[in-house]
């Protein structure tokens, strides 16, 4: 018992009486939403400015393959248009495009919204496509989304036919400031750390992209100090399509998902406003002229031809998504539909997983799957394309993998390839890389604290959630395969049941692993007395759930040697021609390996939440 006087019981009073208070306060003010919702309806812009059937789309070579694809679809005899999307830029270039050849709706869910330049060029062109007659609705999660109530409060004016919501907003406010964080913490983290992860873009109900691609620079190459290497894929076809809109409408109409006039800090800036419509601004730092280059080429027939002409028909496409309700009952399979379908799939890999994901921390169901297809009879070979320290956006996630490097190599099998971030293939990987390399270094958009590395330039990450299993399946949505993706995120994403579609897919992976590109994790070289006494210390330090404090690891980063043939770690000559390059090669050691060392031994408890 904590004694009345107590500095204890102080403490506890105060913290009561302050959460009392920030819950009384951060409740919905209903007067003041039902005041921003009279002026938003007065105010809203209802005139159109086309009268055509077809609201002025654009001519379309994706909106002729729906054609086709419908006019083919069969029972029994699915029609379905996949094409995989692995630049960045392209894949702005066709979001932009479609969104002018839409001709009815468009329908958008993402993690992040930043006010960036492509988060101000997408947002401009959906508006100009409201303003045609095309109805368009946007669900984006409030935490990491458009933190800037004036454009907020402008987008919720901008026109009739655009609706814009935030979900899983944090005491009815649409920016989470550092009180609330804290506070939406100590009172209600079951709710707060459930966030809305899909990504989906869906034009007229049968064209859709999903995949790994947020809205904000990095994602579509556009950053000048950090990119990412990521992939979505576009499905077109009228069977994936009914699945799409299902699974939007769901969260659209969840309770979470909170209209613009509802958020406290929104509605007061209406309110404030009054009757004083100003349209969203670019902002003021804008690269215009990539901006105008861009949509030129998404308007340029012969380059839109060129991209669809890429397009694979195939044919069996399903588009899964998980519930809003999910972490509400995390033990209940219809609710987990994606992570569930993953389960499955994996466990019925005969040969060869190859897989690829930002952060390599696996939820308990996970690493029994893996344990199981590494013991069986005739176990799968397991590749994996990962991060490494140098090229992470979440250097605390990397320690957590970090810390069970043993685990993965010996007791699941894995072959770890950790992707570089300056790699040999940069050039080829993000659009103008070399342009970007000769920018302003700024990083006004940095939202992530990377690791400081030994030299300058623009960095490279992956962002990609792939798999592929025996070379014929292939994922390719927004789940991680981690913890946060099993249990309290939502997710979405495609699966492909086509070897062509998988046989790319897994070719760009490989990509990533090759030695330009990545570093091989594999065994230290050590031998004698060492190796002997290292090994048992080693391996009790990784149980223990804390205190993991051991610092001479089991594995290590292997760098190719010119004139070599790459190797795995099994074959004799390995050591012979691959190079130890330490734990964290490329970073400038000394803040960030003891901040990583920390977490390796403190933080195996946080794996959900990270």
């Amino acid at each position: 018992m904590i004694a009345a006087s107590s500095p204890g019981a102080c403490l506890l009073r105060w913290l009561a009486v302050t959460s009392v208070l920030l819950l009384g306060a951060c409740g919905l003010n209903r007067p003041l939403a039902r005041q921003a919702a009279h002026l938003v309806a007065q105010e809203r812009p209802t005139a159109l400015d086309c009268d055509r059937a077809d609201h002025c789309a654009l001519a379309s070579p994706y909106m002729e393959l729906a054609d086709a694809a419908r006019r083919d679809d069969r029972d029994g005899a699915p029609a379905h248009v996949v094409d995989v999307l692995e630049q960045g830029a392209e894949s702005l270039q066709i979001r932009v495009h479609l969104i002018r050849a839409a001709r009815h709706s468009i329908d958008i869910q993402t993690f992040i919204w930043a006010e960036d330049d492509a988060g101000w060029l997408v947002l401009d062109e959906l508006i100009a496509a409201a303003r045609r007659g095309v109805k368009v609705r946007i669900l984006a999660d409030q935490l990491f989304s458009l933190d800037d109530e004036e454009w907020l409060a402008r987008i919720a004016r901008a026109h009739v036919n655009l609706e814009f919501r935030l979900y899983n907003p944090t005491f009815d406010k649409a920016v989470t400031q550092p009180v609330d964080f804290a506070a939406s913490i100590l009172c209600c983290f079951s709710r707060f750390n459930q966030r809305m992860h899909n990504k989906l873009f869906l034009v007229d109900g049968e064209i859709g992209i999903a995949g790994g691609r947020n809205y904000e620079n990095r994602y579509f190459d556009w950053d000048q100090t950090f990119d990412y290497r990521d992939r979505d894929v576009l499905v077109i076809g009228p069977r994936s399509g009914a699945q799409m809109q299902a699974s939007f409408e769901q969260f659209w109409k969840h309770p979470r998902a909170v209209p613009l006039t509802r958020l406290n800090d929104v509605n007061h800036r209406l309110v404030r406003d009054g009757l004083q419509h100003r349209a969203l601004q670019a902002p003021p730092d804008i690269d215009q002229s990539r901006v105008d280059a861009l949509r030129a080429r998404a308007v340029d027939p012969q380059a839109m031809q060129a991209l669809a002409a890429r397009a694979q028909w195939v044919g069996a496409v399903d588009y899964f998504s998980d519930a809003p309700d999910k972490a509400q009952r995390a033990d209940d399979p219809a609710l987990l539909a994606l992570t569930t379908r993953i389960s499955d799939l994996l466990l019925q890999a005969k040969h060869e997983v190859v897989l690829e994901t930002p952060y390599l921390v696996f939820s308990r169901k996970a690493r029994r799957i893996f344990r199981y297809l590494h013991k069986r009879k005739d176990p799968a070979q397991v590749i994996v394309s990962t991060n490494s320290l140098a090229a992470t956006d979440a250097f605390y996630v990397y320690a957590l993998s970090y810390k069970y490097k043993k685990r993965y190599l010996r007791s699941y099998g894995f072959r770890i390839h950790e992707f570089k971030p300056f790699p040999q293939d940069a050039a080829e990987f993000i659009a103008d890389y070399d342009a970007l390399a000769g920018g302003d270094n700024a990083g006004r958009y940095q939202r992530y604290a990377q690791a400081p590395l030994r030299r300058g330039g623009v960095r490279l990450g992956l962002h990609a959630k792939s798999l592929v299993i025996d070379r014929a399946i292939t994922i390719i949505g927004s789940h991680n395969f981690d913890p946060r993706s099993d249990n309290y995120n939502t997710e979405s994403g495609f699966i492909i049941a086509d070897v062509a579609v998988a046989a790319r897919v897994q070719a760009a992976i490989l990509r990533n692993t090759a030695p330009g590109n990545a570093w091989l994790i594999a065994p230290r070289q050590r031998n004698g007395l060492l190796a002997r006494i290292n090994e048992p210390i080693a391996d009790l330090s990784a149980r223990l759930p804390l205190f993991d404090l051991w610092p001479f690891r089991y594995s290590s980063s292997f760098e190719l040697d010119p004139g070599c043939a790459p190797s795995r770690p099994e074959d004799p000559g390995f050591y012979a021609c691959h190079r130890d390059v330490g734990d964290f090669p490329e970073v400038d050691l000394p803040l960030k390996t003891i901040y990583t060392r920390i977490i390796t031994a403190f933080g195996a408890g946080l794996a959900g939440i990270l």
